[in-house]
């Protein structure tokens, strides 16, 4: 059954193929013919189920039938998401498609100018897509007012409710109108939702294409136990090879400090984590997704916001506490059909948490206890490993002398002349030749090498066990220092 068939209208399904969606998946075949309707919908689907345009495509289609025109500082429907990412690439989703129909979408959240978006809402605009709290901030300043909403989307309500924004979320919901459509969808269907659902939810048709514990069939699941001085050369030999890799820690300072060492170790690694500001977030996160870095090292704020195809490989370097953090990082591969694999490391103080968590995730993941080298590694990631690395910076006369340029100026201020000052100010500070693994940016002066490692892809799963908790990667040794003048 294709688009047409449940009900979307054929501008729609013109625009949808045009950006190469032919088909629909289970959940948007569940949920599109009530949504279409007009009803309440609850929708239960695992991460990369295809959730999103199970309720992006109904609010499309019923806002352009509705005879309802957009006015400032009104928006007509709101969809609410827990964090920055996953808004951004909700609208990234929705906008092109929207546009063809002639309708506005707006981003609201916090980690941002808000001027920008108190102007597009004082513009008009039909669709919202926002963090319960910024959106909050404008409601409590009138800059937004709810009463014309005519459809609110929960994604993510557990997440939501994990993260406490359930207090935010019922003060906003009580301020749409109460005859308005409302659409909830979550991976999981715990008290906190489940509250949501009873106070706001009218009626609603539920529908579930998985089971709580949905473990994806195309999902391959490893658990490498290692000792902790193989953590980094483990994960070097797996990210090395050809594709994209996500890791996860459980701390930022664990992200950053491990982003650096891959980097170091010829591995060029992005991090994501709360402690960046939201355009380094966004840099980074864009350099992961256009393929210019094929690493990115994130903590459990991206498990909900990363959407990016063709993740092959996700790697817990530290398992996570939760089996539901569990599943939601490990969704970030396998995503639509995809194969995928996921890695979780294991040392000897971490067998008995490895073991409850891959229980209450209902996984049977295959154990290996191994190092960097073993066969293994290349069957779970297949091909040749390429590492890069950074050129030692070329030796400019003179260099170790003007390092320090502060020291410099002092000695020019205190002398009283100017052809000191400008001695100090003129002299080039010498170059570090390090990546920098929160910009996203290499060396030219970079040195590339392929070790022929090229194995076909096997993915078995066998029985074992693994469970939640997790010492934190984030141990090791810090950054290095920076270079002092001598």
């Amino acid at each position: 059954m294709g688009f047409a068939e449940l009900g979307l209208p054929p501008g729609l399904v013109t625009a949808l193929e045009a950006t190469g969606i032919t088909a629909p998946f289970p959940i948007q075949t569940a949920t599109l013919p009530d949504a279409l309707a007009g009803r309440d919908v609850l929708g239960r689907g695992r991460t990369g189920s295809g959730k999103t345009y199970a309720f992006v495509l109904p609010m499309l289609a019923r806002l352009t039938a509705s005879s309802s025109k957009r006015r400032p500082n009104r928006p007509r429907a709101l969809i609410l998401a827990p964090t920055r990412e996953l808004a951004s690439q909700i609208d990234a989703a929705i906008a092109p498609l929207a546009k063809t129909l002639g309708l506005r979408t707006l981003t609201v959240f916090g980690g941002v100018g808000a001027q920008p978006q108190i102007s597009g809402l004082r513009a008009g605009v039909d669709i919202v897509v926002a963090c319960p709290g910024r959106l909050a901030d404008h409601v409590q300043t009138g800059h937004a007012n709810l009463d014309s909403i005519e459809i609110t989307v929960l994604d993510e309500a557990d997440h939501m409710a994990d993260l406490g924004f359930l207090p935010v979320v019922r003060r906003l919901l009580d301020k749409t109108p109460r005859n308005g459509q409302r659409l909830l969808f979550s991976a999981t269907l715990d008290a906190g939702v489940d509250v949501l659902v009873k106070r706001f939810l009218n009626n609603p048709v539920t529908h579930s294409v998985d089971s709580a514990k949905s473990p994806v069939t195309a999902m391959s699941h490893h658990v490498l136990h290692v000792a902790g001085d193989s953590r980094v050369p483990v994960l070097v030999d797996l990210a090395s090879a050809p594709g994209r890799t996500l890791v996860f820690t459980r701390t930022k300072h664990g992200a950053k400090t491990l982003a650096r060492k891959l980097t170091a170790a010829g591995v060029p690694a992005l991090e994501l984590h709360g402690n960046l500001s939201q355009n380094a977030r966004t840099r980074n996160l864009t350099a992961f997704s256009d393929g210019s870095t094929n690493t990115l090292v994130a903590t459990d704020i991206a498990a909900r916001g990363i959407h990016v195809d063709d993740v092959s490989l996700v790697v817990h370097a530290d398992p996570p506490v939760e089996h539901k953090a569990y599943l939601h990082r490990s969704g970030r591969t396998a995503r639509a059909g995809a194969q995928g694999t996921v890695v979780t490391l294991m040392t000897d103080a971490q067998v008995s948490d490895v073991r409850d968590l891959a229980r209450r995730a209902g996984i049977k993941p295959t154990i290996t206890r191994l190092a960097a080298g073993h066969p293994l590694l290349s069957e779970i990631a297949p091909g040749d490993r390429e590492l890069v690395y950074t050129a030692p910076a070329a030796h400019v006369p003179g260099d170790e002398r003007n390092r320090d340029r502060s020291g410099a100026r002092r000695k020019a201020k205190s002398q009283g002349t100017s052809h000191a000052k400008g001695q100090g100010a003129s002299r080039r500070r010498s170059t570090e030749p390090t990546n920098r693994a929160s910009d996203g940016r290499t060396s030219d002066s970079s040195t590339r090498r392929t070790s022929g490692q090229s194995a076909s892809r096997g993915r078995a799963g066998s029985a074992a066990t693994g469970a939640s908790s997790a010492a934190a990667f984030s141990t090791g040794a810090r950054p290095s220092q920076r270079r002092r003048g001598r």
